[in-house]
């Protein structure tokens, strides 16, 4: 067993957590990111390899965690793009049939610092007071995480998506699919992709690709995908949906659902503490439904986007959760349907796409 190594955990306002290091050991003895937590009660590693909390630092309210280890099926991305992880028991042995690694072991792997032992409650209660806040933690002293934490700049106003992206088309999905999808990679997930080749050979490509080399490719759909950060960052990622819409159907998760209402006319907004768990309540105003579903963003699209409808809203919040566009085949939600970890009320919504798509052609064909 490795030497326990004392470490603090220092926001920017100054309240200080004791703990232990656990995982990589950060770069002098500091990690920095913006703090935010995270009420699921399992999946952990996709919760860590998910691209979207890419300059964040993620805490677990659920105070068990890394019982069940790891395993590389569940990744959500080629490595992880948090910054770091906060826990209160980390388990000190796995116990899964599935698992090849310890979280510890995984956490060293991937480069990805973390400290037990924190008061998560205390923690959690913090930041639902105060909103997300940078922080910092480490073996460092005290005063050198202190002025890390209040030169960490958050991720207001940080293009995030460029440090997640892929570099290069890729093609997942086999031939024989009925649709043909282009996937925007603004920080997708595996699953997203799982569920995606499902109804269509899907081409991933960056997320600076031009709108007019995405309709060269005749695809039959679009699709914006989840990412990190702050979508008024991506002005020429809005430029590029706004050069989609009404030439093909699109489907927008998350920060393809902010990009998505941006291009239509809306704006978006910075949420206190954001959504980030597996159990938020989302109703279907087509026909009152709720539905359980995952989460994970900062930013949310304020109420009333030009040419579009609200479909779905946060029952906690009020927030707006999806909307569909009145004009044009397009349609988007800020929930994850694909789960990842979570539940899968909302899978429905790739079905719903496929449908758009098929209706879409359709059309098409008989215009021609």
């Amino acid at each position: 067993m490795s030497a326990i190594r004392d470490a603090l955990l220092v926001l920017r306002d100054g309240t200080t957590f004791e703990g232990e290091a656990l995982g990589a050991e950060a770069p002098g003895g500091v990690a920095t990111g913006e703090v935010v937590f995270n009420t699921v009660l399992s999946g952990y590693q996709e919760v860590l390899s998910d691209p979207s909390y890419a300059g964040q630092i993620v805490t677990f309210t659920y105070p068990h965690i890394g019982n069940y280890g790891t395993t590389p099926e569940d990744d959500e991305s080629r490595r992880p793009a948090c910054r770091g992880v906060v826990v209160r028991e980390p388990a000190r042995r796995r116990s899964n049939w599935r698992a090849t690694e310890d979280l510890d072991e995984w956490l060293v792997r991937h480069g990805v610092p973390g400290i037990g032992g924190i008061d998560t409650r205390r923690l959690t209660r913090h930041l639902r007071d105060h909103g997300a806040v940078p922080g910092a933690f480490g073996t460092a002293d005290h005063a050198t995480l202190l002025a890390a934490a209040q030169a960490e700049p958050g991720t207001d106003g940080v293009d995030l998506v460029s440090q997640v992206t892929t570099a290069e088309p890729y093609v997942v999905g086999a031939d024989d699919r009925p649709f043909r999808v282009v996937a925007y990679d603004f920080g997708i997930k595996t699953t997203i992709l799982r569920h995606l080749s499902r109804i269509a050979r899907v081409e991933v490509v960056p997320a600076g690709t031009p709108a007019a080399d995405v309709l060269a490719r005749n695809p039959d759909g679009v699709f914006l995908s989840n990412g990190p950060g702050d979508p008024a960052t991506l002005p020429w990622a809005v430029d590029n949906v706004r050069g989609l819409l009404g030439e093909v159907p699109v489907f927008g998760i998350c920060l393809g659902h902010q990009l998505m209402a941006t291009a239509l006319g809306g704006t978006t907004e910075k949420l206190p503490f954001g959504h980030h768990g597996g159990n938020h309540p989302v109703r279907r105003l087509r026909d009152g439904v709720v539905e359980i579903t995952s989460q994970n963003h900062n930013f949310a699209v304020v109420e009333g986007v030009p040419g579009a409808v609200v479909t779905h809203r946060n029952l906690n919040d009020g927030v707006v959760e999806g909307i569909a566009a009145v004009d044009v085949p397009a349609f988007s939600v800020q929930h994850h349907p694909e789960a990842g970890p979570g539940p899968h009320d909302s899978a429905y919504l790739f079905d719903d796409f496929a449908e758009l798509m098929g209706r879409h052609r359709g059309d098409a064909e008989g215009a021609a």
